[in-house]
């Protein structure tokens, strides 16, 4: 799989109202996974959106999740930049040039799901994920 570079979206508790929205809008399939699904959020938090990624005809994708109790969500802000794929090498390089300098929130390292992932804000104050696709 190529390395994708794609927007994802940060909602505080309508992720699902709005990728259902976005599905009406561009079509294609879209696929949804809670906090409580993942067993990473208490009952207050179990049915908000952990990550939602619709995959349209027209070879647009999207993501989105509802941000975390705790975690600051400012309107007009909320957008991230991901960078997914399995080519770990290329993605580990582009990880290492946009987290130097920058805020590093979640280190690159393997995640519950499977896969590695990181969070970073570069120097630039972009927000990025790199998301590293492991075998299945």
């Amino acid at each position: 799989m190529p390395s994708r570079l794609n927007p994802y979206l940060n909602f505080t508790g309508d992720a699902r109202q709005a990728m259902e929205f976005y599905n009406n809008v561009f079509g294609g399939t879209l696929t949804l996974h809670t906090y409580g699904e993942s067993g990473a959020a208490d009952y207050q938090e179990a049915d908000k959106i952990m990550h939602g990624q619709l995959e349209t005809d027209s070879g647009f994708t999207l993501m989105a999740a509802d941000s975390p109790q705790g975690m600051e969500h400012t309107i007009g802000n909320a957008i991230t930049v991901s960078l997914s794929g399995d080519d770990a090498g290329e993605l580990r390089g582009y990880w290492e040039k946009l987290s130097d300098s920058g805020t590093v929130s979640v280190p690159l390292e393997k995640q519950m799901w499977g896969d590695e992932f990181g969070a970073c804000v570069d120097r630039f104050g972009v927000p990025w994920m790199v998301n590293i696709v492991q075998p299945r």
